[in-house]
């Protein structure tokens, strides 16, 4: 799995963050923040909030995916929220769908694996970055 993550992060140029908050002091923030710093395209998805990072925030996934090609879909929301977002993530036929850490909902990552997505649950984007970082 190690491989495999780093092989994404090396390859993945754009990342959707689903629940990303403008606010400074949300995790969503700040680990969005480092991976825009370290280089990727952050496309915040969250219908409470026009921009976030610098960046168009959009009210859904697929409202973004109909202007940006996405290579991740990293998702801080609840575990309930997610078998509507690979429903969707299925639907747009992504790539990459990242569960971060306490985002955990075993039948629809089943789900997203079978339809072909890479699933990657219960862990930090950025700590994963800054443990492949001499792969990427």
């Amino acid at each position: 799995m190690d491989r495999q993550i780093a092989k994404l992060l090396k390859d993945a140029k754009t990342i959707a963050v689903i629940g990303l908050s403008d606010d400074e002091s949300k995790p969503s923030h700040g680990v969005s923040l480092y991976m825009q710093n370290s280089g990727y395209r952050i496309v915040p998805i969250n219908p409470k909030v026009a921009e976030a990072l610098g960046e168009r925030s959009y009210p859904s996934l697929t409202e973004a995916a109909r202007q940006e090609k996405i290579d991740i879909v990293d998702v801080f929301r609840r575990p309930e929220a997610v078998p509507a977002i690979v429903d969707e993530v299925i639907a747009l036929g992504l790539p990459a769908l990242w569960l971060q850490e306490t985002v955990v909902h075993e039948e629809a990552a089943q789900k997203a694996r079978e339809a072909g997505i890479f699933v990657v649950m219960d862990k930090c984007i950025l700590k994963e970055h800054q443990k492949h970082w001499l792969y990427i």
